[in-house]
């Protein structure tokens, strides 16, 4: 069987391009569902004692959430307003799309790098709302605010979900174009 040059190297580079667009859509849906479920996140907890205080948990409250936010968001636009238009048109395509597929494995990269880094700094406060730091005198919040805790700690999986399947994009995004050389 022939892979390079024939029928069969279209089809292989078909089949990459269909598996690349159900990456990009699981990768979107991850990281769009990250976003949503971290800037959607507050919970208020009431003491009662002589006087009624309330405490209340926001996503915005550590800077942390908030580029996590940002970064879900951006790779979120990103794989709906220009990954996924182009994937389908791969699929579409008969001719090379070399071109296409080398910028968009820098563009994938830069991705995986914000998502990564967005994803980083959101476990390192998550960790602290769940252990705290007794040698800063960091408080365990989650004790308290634990359906914040809960939904904070679930929207990390998300975007780990998306940085994989990123990371599965760039390396088929490689050996699709190893194929076109």
């Amino acid at each position: 069987m022939k892979l390079i040059g024939g029928e069969g190297s279209r089809s292989v580079s078909k089949g990459l391009a269909v598996v690349d667009l159900i990456l990009r859509l699981v990768a979107f849906v991850g990281a769009l569902g990250s976003a949503i479920a971290m800037g959607t996140t507050n919970q208020t907890y009431l003491v009662v004692s002589q006087y009624y205080v309330r405490f209340r948990a926001e996503f915005d409250d550590l800077p942390s959430f908030t580029f996590f936010v940002v970064a879900n968001g951006i790779v979120a636009a990103y794989l709906l307003l220009v990954a996924l238009p182009i994937a389908i048109v791969h699929i579409i395509k008969k001719r090379e799309t070399k071109k296409t597929r080398i910028i968009l494995i820098a563009l994938d990269t830069a991705m995986l790098t914000l998502l990564t880094a967005g994803a980083a700094a959101a476990t390192a406060m998550v960790y602290l709302a769940h252990k705290g730091n007794p040698r800063t005198n960091w408080l365990a919040i989650c004790p308290q605010f634990n359906s914040f805790c809960e939904r904070i700690s679930g929207s990390l999986i998300g975007s780990y979900v998306a940085m994989l399947m990123l990371i599965i994009i760039v390396i088929l995004s490689a050996i699709s174009i190893s194929h076109h050389l």
